[in-house]
């Protein structure tokens, strides 16, 4: 494959994912150049994974992965983290709601790129995609329009969030037919300290799981991208403009 250099002509970014961890799975590692070149960027969660971890109710859980996402925010520069209310880990449903959610947030911070993960049933290598991944990329992908038509979700107007339709690019993480690339070799261990503020999640996949630092060489070291840098961030880019 021959990919592009990731377009710089943007400032303002959002990135919408399903779980506390899944924008440290590489996306984070490419956030933290962002932030160093000036560029803003905050995180939107559809929940805040509750039944992620196998020893801690829900109710514990909800409110220490919030917080490891936060602290994970911060190591690449990102102090802006929100959460819906009204999905539940693990059993998230595409759909209208999820729709008007998303793009209610879209209209209130008016970003020019989002960015979310593939939607599609594997992930590259094969491995099989979640389904709150699945649901929550594919409602960012139209939440993208929706955010910008009056006539969608009208009520949105009357709680003071005007249409915004200047969404310039939706960059798709982890799909397997990436479009364009990032060197993200001097930013990595940002990335890495990003996953490790995940520690009660981390610790709860077992001595088994490849270490944080292991697991994103897997994912950003891939030899089909050598040619891109030592470690390569490779999204699907869609441009909407």
């Amino acid at each position: 494959m021959t990919l592009a250099e990731f377009p710089d002509d943007w400032q303002t970014a959002l990135c919408v994912v399903a779980h506390p961890d899944d924008l440290e799975y590489g996306t984070a590692a490419a956030v933290a150049q962002w932030t160093a070149a000036g560029k803003s960027v905050s995180y939107l969660l559809a929940t805040r994974g509750e039944a992620g971890i196998d020893g801690m109710p829900p109710e514990e859980a909800a409110p220490a992965r919030a917080q490891e996402e936060r602290d994970g925010a911060a190591e690449v520069g990102v102090d802006r983290v929100d959460f819906l209310d009204d999905f539940s880990d693990g059993v998230v449903e595409y759909g209208l709601p999820l729709r008007r959610g998303i793009a209610a947030h879209i209209r209130r911070v008016r970003p020019d790129l989002v960015v979310t993960t593939t939607f599609e049933e594997f992930f590259p290598g094969g491995f099989a995609n979640q389904a709150d991944h699945r649901a929550v990329g594919l409602a960012t992908i139209d939440a993208c329009a929706d955010a910008g038509n009056r006539w969608i979700f009208p009520e949105l107007i009357g709680e003071g969030l005007e249409p915004w339709g200047a969404v310039r690019y939706v960059a798709i993480a982890g799909s397997t037919t990436p479009t364009h690339y990032i060197d993200v070799t001097d930013t990595f261990d940002l990335g890495v300290a990003s996953l490790e503020a995940h520690r009660l999640y981390n610790e709860g996949l077992g001595t088994d799981f490849p270490s944080p630092r292991e697991l994103l060489t897997q994912i950003l070291g891939m030899e089909h991208l050598r040619e891109y840098g030592e470690k390569v961030w490779a999204p699907q880019l869609v441009s909407r403009r």
